[in-house]
């Protein structure tokens, strides 16, 4: 299993796909704006304006798009043009009912559908640090463990289809409570005449520590909104 399509070549969808050629996998992409893709031939990628030339001879189908109905778009083709016994992972941070009647249309089309959403952000897409969270046939799971590995040092299978949808929604609700958090320790810091900068330095090596402290207090800062992660329909244009 060693041929991929690549479906989102957006802000990590670009790094993953490098992750996966740098691992010794052969990827095909596709992207809604050819250029993004096009530019992915630079690592190695071969680059397709259409998805049914970029999946019909891979074993594995990647996808990391936008909202559920750019999933429930790609996916159509998919089931389209897919040969049986593919593997499609849908990587989209979604909905847990989509990927389960993803999963089912999967079985009617003899194509296996793992949903697999991730967390790290450009950062960890870049330096395949993702944490992955696997949702479907544990045995699929296994097959594509070392593929997730290419991309994540962080992976999880969580149970059964729509399980990794239902995880990721967890981590969102917990990344929201400390990103307000953390923008409200800023604004103290602020108000009281000290420099934030200096403060979270000295708070992020202690309990207060985390991921958003880190890497986005810092950005909150300097008023840097470039994107990280996106979950809307930029990922794929």
């Amino acid at each position: 299993m060693n041929k991929i399509g690549f479906i989102g070549c957006g802000v990590m969808g670009q790094y993953m796909v490098g992750n996966l050629i740098k691992n010794g996998y052969s990827v095909n992409v596709f992207n809604r704006t050819y250029q993004k893709a096009k530019k992915l031939e630079e690592l190695g990628a071969i680059a397709f304006d259409n998805i049914k030339d970029c999946i019909k001879d891979v074993d594995i189908i990647i996808t990391i798009v936008g909202y559920p109905k750019d999933v429930q778009e790609v996916y159509n083709d998919i089931f389209k043009y897919g040969k049986k016994n593919t593997i499609a992972i849908d990587m989209t941070t979604s909905s847990p009912s989509l990927a389960k009647e993803l999963f089912i249309k999967g079985q009617q089309h003899d194509i296996s559908i793992l949903d697999a959403p991730v967390s790290g952000g450009d950062i960890g897409a870049k330096n395949g640090t993702l944490s992955i969270m696997v949702g479907g046939n544990k045995n699929v799971f296994e097959q594509c463990n070392n593929i997730f590995m290419a991309m994540g040092s962080n992976i999880n299978y969580i149970g059964e289809s729509g399980s990794g949808q239902h995880c990721k929604l967890a981590n969102q609700i917990a990344i929201a409570a400390t990103i307000a958090g953390v923008n409200e320790a800023i604004k103290y810091t602020q108000q009281n005449n000290l420099d934030p900068t200096i403060v979270l330095d000295a708070i992020s090596k202690g309990a207060a520590a985390s991921w958003q402290m880190s890497n986005n207090g810092p950005k909150m800062i300097n008023h840097d909104d470039s994107a990280g992660f996106l979950s809307s329909t930029s990922s794929r244009t």
